[in-house]
Formats: structure tokens, sequence, C-alpha cells
């Protein structure tokens, strides 16, 4: 279908905007926080707060939600996108208040650092270090700990792919789901039908994605693993259920795709869905963009249905 006009509308908005690509890391980082307050109003939360953690390279802040005043709720840790190198905890705010509200659990939104000052795995190893410390804090989050998703959008949903295969290896903590959101799966060379298709006019460009991955990676040779490419891991088989969502006017749509197709044939449960006329990015104009909100809203639903066959 043609691009949803009220997705249109956002980018005519946008149109004067200098792509990412083109900036240094830091006008893009102010350019990147500069949207939010465009952003609707999330709804509300019985609880919002941050902790400053000792992290496996120094201080790592996390940001702690809670829909309602009870115990034992279930658990989810979420990582950020924008490529390895730009957002924050403050980004990503509305989606998480969203999707504590929406699904009804504590997250656990974590700031692990990013690159080009941190290169791979150290943001990786802030995610696996960080799901680990919720699990063995949970009790003290109001969180049940046997009741846990991992959650990421775009680079944060390579990192939540990647935090799952991970624990595999690792011994756990176990997870009942993974939700990928517009995921990054894979490096941008050879590329796919959709990184041609959708190479630039829709927010997120072809050479946006090779600068980000060009500030993420040490070596171009650390692509072929597959806690950097997930869909290059020869062995999905024994990972976590998982919701892939992918956008319709995204480079990055076909690699998601791919992905679930990859998980569905190593016996992994999965729900894939991409949301025609939208593009990258596009869940954070919940309450903006009608489309959104349903996508939200589906979202939330496989969320909850996760967590009450867990508990």
């Amino acid at each position: 279908m043609p691009v949803d006009p009220q997705i249109q509308l956002m980018l005519d908005k946008g149109a004067g905007v200098p792509a990412t690509h083109t900036l240094s890391v830091e006008e893009a980082r102010r350019l990147y926080e500069a949207r939010i307050p465009l952003m609707a109003p999330p709804p509300a939360v019985d609880a919002a707060y941050d902790r400053l953690l000792e992290g496996p390279g120094g201080e790592l802040r996390v940001r702690i939600y809670r829909p309602v005043r009870e115990r034992n709720l279930p658990l989810m840790v979420f990582f950020h996108g924008s490529g390895f190198v730009l957002c924050s905890l403050d980004t990503h705010d509305g989606i998480c208040r969203n999707l504590c509200a929406g699904a009804g659990c504590t997250v656990v939104s974590v700031d692990y650092r990013l690159a080009p000052e941190h290169k791979f795995p150290a943001g990786l190893d802030d995610c696996v270090w960080a799901t680990r410390w919720a699990v063995e804090h949970a009790h003290e989050l109001d969180a049940d700990p046997n009741n846990l998703v991992i959650a990421g959008d775009s680079a944060g949903g390579n990192m939540a792919a990647a935090v799952a295969l991970r624990l595999r290896d690792e011994g756990g903590p176990a997870l009942c789901g993974q939700l990928l959101i517009y995921p990054v799966t894979d490096y941008h060379t050879p590329g796919t039908p959709s990184y041609e298709r959708n190479a630039e006019g829709y927010g997120l460009t072809r050479e946006t994605m090779k600068w980000f991955w060009r500030h993420y990676l040490n070596d171009e040779r650390e692509a072929s693993n597959p806690y950097v490419s997930p869909l290059r891991a020869r062995d999905l088989s024994g990972l976590p259920p998982a919701m892939v969502v992918t956008a319709e006017y995204d480079p990055l749509c076909d690699e998601g795709e791919m992905y679930a197709a990859k998980l569905t044939e190593a016996g992994v449960t999965v729900q894939y869905k991409c949301w025609p006329g939208m593009n990258h990015g596009f869940l954070f104009w919940v309450g903006i963009v009608d489309r959104a909100g349903a996508a939200m809203a589906e979202t939330c639903q496989w969320l909850r249905d996760v967590f009450r066959r867990a508990a």
C-alpha cells in the first residue's frame, strides 16, 4: 500500500533535516533527543524511576517502570534502538511507558554503552548483565523472575536477539519471550531487496545504516559473529517464543522477516507482522499515527498472552 498519510505528513515535516550519516555523532545525538517534545504524552504508570548500577564497564543507568502497585508482576528488560550510537532512556521513555501500561509488566530500560566510544561487544555485555541483574533483583522490583521477556527496537532489537542467543549459550536465565521491533538482524552487506527498495526517502536510509555499522564494529570481520548478526547464527533452536514486528517502508523489513522465518524453521514459535504503510521507527508516534497505536495494542496483547502462559 502507499505510505500511510499520517506517516507521510511526518516525513514531509522532517524533509529539511540533515541526513544522520552527514552529521557528527554529537550533532546526530542532539537531533534525535530534540524529537522528544514531538511525541504524544504516554499513558500514566504507577512509578518510573532511575537507578545507577555498577555494570561491567562502570556506571550503568536503568529506568524502572511499574504499571500498578502490585507484587509479582511480569518482567520486561528493554533495549532502546538507534543504530548502537544514538538515543537514550529519554527518547524511548514513551515506548516503555506504553509497553508497561499496555502489557501490565514491570519494565527495566537499559542505558547501555554506545558506540563509537564503546564498540562491540560493550553495549551487548551491558544488556546481558542488566538482564541478569533484573532477574536477581526481581523481587525488589515487584516482579516475577520466572516471567521474563526481553525487548528492543531497531538496534535494540538486535541487542534483544543477541541477548537471547547469549543467555541460551551461557546458561540462562530462562526467557519466556523476545519482542523484536523492526530489528537489525544482519550486516548491511550484501543487504536485502528492502535495503534497495527503501534505500532513501522513508526516514532511515541505507547510508545511515552503513554509518551506524561503521561506528559499532571494531572490524568488518565481526559482521559474521552471530551476536552481531543473529541472522547468521547457525543454530536458532532453543530460543524463546518471539514476536517480530517490521514496517513496509523500512530498509530493515526483509531482514526482520527473514529472521522470523529462520526462527520458525528452528522450531521457535513466532508471531510475525509487517505493518503496511509504516516506516522505521513508527512506534515512536503512538497517539499521533493511528496505525502505530494499533501496532502497540497488538504488541501488548502478544505480551499479555506470553506472560499469562508463563505465569
